[in-house]
């Protein structure tokens, strides 16, 4: 008997939730392990360019088209939070922007509005895992639903999945890695003489760094990963403003050429561990010789070291992920509601 579709209320239209409707309505050919997702928006709301409703369902494919064409959808009537808790629908997708100053407000609110109502809720953005990850894991749990963030870390690669089905009865003990794209690309091409700001403006142009990219180069969305790798995997309820913290901005193409004649180079690494019951994380540049495969993931890709307590260490690697990556792990995510719920 075929399923009903997942009746989705979609928080969030920048590039990443476009590109998700992409590769569901005119890209969808292209994919053919999406065939059996069928999906149905009844809500659909941007930060600040309105938005859509319809509880019989809307056109993805047009809203797509109509924000191409016109950059904003016309005002709606309910606020975000009043259509979290008034709507019918079945997953709440949050995709709106990490806000570290709000402490990962409001995208924490509206995650837990929906599990409060017994909704699945999917996410990329990383503020609700990094800051309420202990409290919304429990409302989830409470009432039975999922509460997912396969994209908040590594772009859709299968780091959480991973530790749901292929660890069993492995004690993650550590992790370190290379987790930030932007700051790994900029300390390349700092690598090849060029500037700070040069190297910054190189990242925007290519589409994957943001306008403004203090949270990058201060290491804050290093440390938000690194926060939700540490409470996911190691219990340690602790949020990004507990992460020992140092960003990149003291690199120079002087520094790094020193430091590549001494055969070594640059990196943003992310670690946290095990000590004496207590979790200690940290995110800073790190001097990597040549010979470690860190030094080995350059431009915008990213890996991650897993230490656990009967194998490895494991690696997960990513070469160069972009918007599809970053659309995919929420496609995953909403595949796996739909296939177990």
């Amino acid at each position: 008997m075929k399923k009903k579709p997942l009746r989705v209320l979609l928080v969030g239209f920048g590039n990443v939730a476009r590109k998700m409707a992409a590769m569901l309505t005119e890209e969808r050919e292209k994919y053919p392990g999406l065939a059996d997702l069928q999906l149905e928006a009844v809500a659909l709301f941007t930060g600040q360019h309105g938005g859509r409703i319809d509880p019989a369902g809307l056109d993805l494919e047009r809203a797509l088209r109509q924000f191409r064409d016109s950059g904003k959808f016309p005002a709606v009537p309910l606020t975000v939070m009043q259509a979290l808790q008034t709507l019918d629908y079945d997953v709440l997708v949050e995709l709106s922007t990490l806000r570290i100053a709000e402490k990962g407000e409001p995208a924490v609110s509206h995650v837990r509005a929906a599990l409060e109502r017994g909704k699945h809720a999917v996410t990329a953005n990383k503020g609700p895992a990094a800051f309420a990850f202990r409290e919304l894991d429990r409302l989830a749990r409470r009432s039975g639903v999922r509460f997912l963030f396969e994209s908040a870390v590594m772009d859709g690669a299968p780091v959480f999945s991973l530790q749901r089905h292929a660890l069993n009865g492995c004690r993650i003990t550590g992790f370190s890695g290379i987790l930030n794209t932007t700051t790994n690309f900029v300390i390349s091409r700092l690598e090849m003489g060029e500037t700070m700001a040069s190297a910054v403006k190189i990242a925007q142009e290519l589409g994957f760094a943001e306008a403004d990219p203090f949270l990058d180069l201060e290491g804050w969305d290093a440390a938000a990963k690194t926060a939700i790798l540490a409470n996911v995997f190691l219990g340690a309820g602790i949020t990004p403003l507990q992460v020992e913290r140092q960003g990149i901005n003291g690199l120079t193409a002087e520094i790094t050429a020193g430091t590549m004649a001494a055969d070594r180079c640059w990196k943003l690494i992310c670690r946290a561990e095990l000590a004496d019951g207590k979790v200690l994380a940290r995110v800073a540049p790190e001097e990597i010789a040549r010979g470690h495969f860190f030094a080995a993931v350059n431009g915008k890709s990213a890996a991650l070291r897993l230490e656990t307590d009967m194998m490895g260490p494991l690696w997960i690697a990513q070469e160069n992920p972009g918007l599809v990556d970053t659309a995919a792990g929420v496609l995953q995510d909403l595949i796996t509601i739909a296939t177990r719920w």
